[in-house]
């Protein structure tokens, strides 16, 4: 049986004597911010049983912050991840006390937005928000920076010139990556497809005009058909993709820029008993995992949302204490690239 960590261990770990550790537990008295801080930090890393009394005692003086997150379809299971992975980060953090109010928008549409983002200007000190690019929302966050309430855009850069910041993955590259794959796959070019959610989410923009940037500039014979708009949803891609099949024989690749990849996967699988049309989507999920194996899916482009859920948090850390002015515009995350050999 492995032994249990000590004091001793937590004071070796924090550079400090076992005396200062029974105070910071104890209570006796003082210790300071910076030293209960380095204390709290190493009981956690070598398990110390006690290590909330230490978290507790450091932040008891700290004022609360509520952080307020709005994602997108509660049902999906890419953003019932993300929820988890927030709540995980903002519970990691020994700095502060901090509550997350995490809320999904249901639809696309800019009033639902607007209504999320005005309702938690009531409550939160700091908002991230993945929301469509449209005039009504810049002005909700006009209101919202006056109001001393900074908002953070997430994964679509909306309301640019206004936010305070941009955290996500670049998404011109990703339109790249997606075109990249695609074309060293396929051995014989032909005709390639894109789906974006719709015209408002910028980011699937910049990502349809990545890929065919990159298509163009490969000159390898391919040639990108008319952008489809699917809403993100997967009965509009699912119709949308057999309609492709059938009247594009020599389609080879389809990149899924946003949501709706499960309805292309469902629609490949009926008209193809073995893959035939090079896939690319966004995200790993148990649908798309189950098509990395079976060849249906040749990459999946991965959100590192332990990674970004952690930057995020620090992010609106110091933004509501004022302390991002100096952070870059835009906080771009390196994506998790998903082959089916690694799975």
């Amino acid at each position: 049986m492995a032994r249990r960590p000590t004091i001793r261990d937590v004071a070796d770990a924090a550079g400090v004597s076992v005396t200062t550790v029974d105070r910071a537990i104890n209570g006796r008295s003082v210790v300071r911010d910076e030293t209960m801080r380095k204390i709290a930090e190493a009981a956690h890393r070598v398990g110390y049983h006690g290590k909330g009394i230490f978290q507790d005692r450091l932040i008891s003086g700290v004022p609360e912050l509520r952080l307020g997150f709005v994602l997108l379809k509660k049902s999906q299971e890419f953003f019932q991840n993300f929820a988890r992975e927030i709540e995980q980060a903002v519970a990691d953090r020994i700095d502060i006390r901090a509550t997350a109010d995490i809320r999904f928008s249901a639809s696309q549409s800019p009033d639902e937005f607007a209504g999320l983002l005005t309702s938690m200007g009531k409550s939160c000190d700091v908002i991230a928000c993945i929301a469509v690019n449209d005039q009504r929302l810049n002005q909700i966050v006009q209101n919202l920076k006056d109001d001393g309430v900074p908002v953070i855009s997430l994964l679509n850069d909306f309301a640019q010139g206004i936010r305070r910041n941009y955290i996500g993955l670049n998404n011109m590259k990703i339109g790249r990556l997606a075109a990249w794959i695609i074309t060293k796959t396929v051995r014989q070019p032909g005709k390639l497809a894109v789906f974006v959610g719709g015209s408002r989410w910028h980011g699937h923009d910049l990502r349809e005009v990545g890929f065919r940037s990159f298509v163009r500039e490969a000159g390898q014979g391919f040639s990108v058909l008319d952008t489809l708009v699917n809403l993100e949803t997967r009965q509009v891609t699912y119709e949308a993709t057999l309609d492709l099949l059938n009247r594009h024989p020599d389609l080879k690749g389809i990149y899924v820029a946003g949501g709706g990849m499960e309805g292309a996967i469902s629609a490949l699988r009926e008209v193809h008993p073995q893959p035939q049309v090079a896939l690319v989507v966004n995200e790993v999920t148990a649908e798309s995992r189950a098509a990395l194996i079976d060849g249906y899916v040749v990459m999946a482009i991965s959100t590192p949302l332990p990674e970004l859920c952690r930057d995020l948090v620090d992010l609106m850390v110091k933004s509501a204490r004022g302390q991002s002015n100096d952070a870059p515009a835009q906080h771009f995350l390196d994506p998790r690239i998903i082959l089916p050999e690694i799975l």
